[in-house]
């Protein structure tokens, strides 16, 4: 492993999980989906939604307030905040990054919002350390935010069934330049343009503003226009999922090393299953979000989270956090977990 750098470790992460939840029986019902086939195909059992309070920068400040108190450190610490939480956030046209700020008192950051779908970690932290490395000033930084994009999707639509995972949290990462525990290493990060107009929410914007016709048509919410196009183009998915994860980890200079734990996006069951054969791993490298469905950009902090409070992770693991937005877009980011002895 080269060590000419000065590292970048991961201080602290925080979460933010709604108490509401539905169940699956409940998304067979609005669906008209068989409530197995949301279980065992989907892989849902049940997945958060937010409640009255849970607004989307609302829900990032929440986990943001949690990662500096697990970090013990004064906010006025933090040099820099990226809002990595969703464009569909408490109002439009509107920089989270700075509301959340604000809130956490990190009064000697300044702050931007960043996005990538749900690729956002994978890509805040690609572009976090970064300017943490070619900036001095910047010592710590906080990626957080918030994602309820489950409110976009009308679940009577059977060309978007693959969206009934989404559901609602926040989450948040603190690093911390210097130090040597739980060390961030490499990024990769490929998209496909081609897909751009495959999945989106026909009005709301400058091509069709919002009216109340347009509402009722139901174009307020996610649809994909070309379905079996869509499908074909999707076809070399799990091979970008592999090349990303194999370029982070190459780039990482431990390509030869096995991975000790994937924290990855939820996906249906099968393509789970899929992905980590492929990668020469077993179910207990990984943990299957079915009690959480899919929560954006945060599944890869509440996949730690979880790996963390379940033993999974020890001192000395070989992490990659891995996920998909769309668009579409891959990514994968390779960390040295704990401590690390070489």
């Amino acid at each position: 492993m080269k060590m000419d750098r000065e590292p970048i470790g991961v201080l602290s992460t925080g979460l933010y999980i709604p108490n509401s939840f539905v169940t699956s029986q409940e998304i067979g019902r609005l669906s008209g989906l068989p409530q197995d086939v949301v279980e065992e195909k989907l892989g849902i059992l049940r997945k958060p939604v937010p409640g009255e309070q849970d607004h989307s920068c609302e829900m990032g400040i929440r986990a943001a307030r949690q990662a500096v108190e697990r970090a013990q450190i004064n906010p006025t610490e933090i040099d820099l905040v990226i809002y990595i939480g969703e464009e569909y956030k408490e109002y439009p046209v509107w920089t989270a990054s700075l509301k959340l700020q604000q809130e956490i008192g990190a009064l000697n950051a300044w702050s931007f919002d960043a996005a990538l779908r749900c690729c956002s970690t994978v890509m805040a932290l690609n572009v976090a350390c970064s300017m943490m490395r070619a900036d001095p000033s910047l010592r710590t930084v906080l990626l957080a935010g918030g994602y309820r994009n489950g409110d976009l999707v009308d679940y009577r639509n059977p060309r978007t069934r693959f969206l009934l995972n989404l559901g609602a949290g926040g989450g948040a990462i603190l690093l911390r330049r210097g130090l040597q525990r739980n060390q961030v290493l490499e990024s990769h990060l490929m998209t496909d343009a081609s897909l751009s107009e495959d999945v989106l929410i026909a009005a709301g914007g400058t091509k069709n503003p919002l009216t109340a016709e347009e509402i009722k048509r139901g174009r307020a919410c996610f649809d994909v226009p070309h379905p079996e196009r869509m499908k074909q183009r999707l076809e070399q998915s799990m091979d970008r999922f592999l090349t990303v994860i194999r370029h982070s980890l190459a780039k990482s200079g431990v390509s030869g090393r096995q991975i000790d734990y994937l924290a990855v996006l939820h996906m249906k069951k099968s393509a789970h299953d899929q992905l980590l054969q492929k990668l020469g791993l077993d179910q207990d490298n990984s943990i299957y979000l079915n009690e959480y469905g899919h929560i954006g950009q945060f599944d890869q902090i509440l996949s730690l989270e979880l790996a963390a409070a379940s033993g999974k992770l020890k001192d000395g693991d070989l992490v990659v956090l891995v996920s998909a937005g769309i668009g579409y877009a891959w990514g994968a980011t390779t960390m040295k977990w704990g401590e690390w002895n070489e």
